[in-house]
């Protein structure tokens, strides 16, 4: 096999996995405005946490054994956390622009490396990393007339996941791809089942219990083809291809809600993108120089 096929695989198995993340913020906004939002969540989980350990199971015990389990416990909290300041933003803001400033999530991970590791950061990523701030501000634009406090929640969901992003990058050197699956589902589904009796509320439509399937689905699937796609390549060579997930995104909420974004919000969603994937390719470049494959992952997971 050609070295160039596992980095094809690697980017097609990043690109579908944005596909099924876009797919579940869509459907999260349609859910969202006839079931609890944390009903919802506990469905995505409970549904994650079932699917993985049917997949698990038959390939024995010793797959749920490691050796850092307070690590997989913080990791099933942050993205527990991420999940539900995304199944909340969506419910207030539009599926694209909600994407575009997930999306900073990488920029972030740049400013949590100089805060809490210490790294040494170039000017060229100071002034990506105030582009992608400056390309949420034009699209959460505080001044507007119809802006409302619901909209800096992405902002929360990016501070938990860039630190997932950096305990999944330390676990994933070690760790099999489905014990990390299996105890991210679990861990989920029982912090989320502690609300469940005071929330649950009877569904009337079939459509509804579609909706609840279909984002277990698509959460269970994307993450895990998020997982295999770092298995294969680098983060740094697949990060310019999971902006994608805009696009995705903004075909979503367009088909579904008929939502095209402002001329602003566009310009915004450009910008963060721009840095964004320069962001990726520096990254990348860096990385070619010193042979390093140690880059942490990123991307919008939930």
């Amino acid at each position: 096999m050609s070295p160039g096929r596992p980095v094809l695989a690697s980017i097609a198995l990043a690109l579908a996995a944005v596909a099924c993340f876009a797919i579940l913020d869509t459907t999260t906004k349609y859910i969202s405005a006839s079931v609890p939002v944390l009903m919802a969540l506990w469905f995505r989980y409970c549904f994650q946490a079932v699917a993985s350990t049917v997949a698990v199971l038959p390939r024995g015990r010793n797959l749920l054994r490691t050796q850092h389990p307070r690590f997989h416990a913080l990791r099933g909290v942050l993205l527990l956390l991420t999940s539900l300041f995304a199944f909340f933003s969506v419910k207030h803001m539009p599926v694209g622009e909600f994407t575009a400033i997930v999306m900073i999530t990488p920029l972030a991970v740049t400013l949590l490396a100089i805060t809490s590791l210490g790294e040494k950061v170039s000017p060229l990523r100071w002034a990506l990393v105030a582009g992608g701030f400056i390309g949420t501000l034009v699209i959460i634009r505080p001044q507007r007339d119809d802006f409302n406090w619901a909209m800096l929640l992405p902002l929360g969901l990016v501070a938990c996941n860039a630190w997932f992003q950096v305990l999944t990058s330390k676990l994933a050197r070690t760790e099999d791809p489905m014990t990390m699956h299996f105890y991210t589902g679990w861990i989920g589904t029982l912090l989320a089942s502690l609300a469940l009796p005071f929330v649950w509320t009877a569904l009337p439509a079939w459509q509804l219990w579609a909706g609840l399937l279909l984002m277990g689905l698509m959460g269970t699937v994307g993450h895990f083809l998020l997982i295999l796609a770092y298995a294969r390549a680098p983060a740094s060579t697949l990060t310019p291809y999971l902006y994608a997930q805009i696009g995705f995104a903004m075909l979503g909420g367009w088909v579904v809600f008929s939502h095209v974004p402002d001329g602003w919000s566009m310009a915004g969603i450009a910008l963060i993108a721009i840095c964004g994937a320069a962001g990726g390719w520096l990254t990348a470049r860096e990385n070619r120089r010193s042979t390093s494959r140690t880059t942490p992952p990123t991307g919008a997971q939930r």
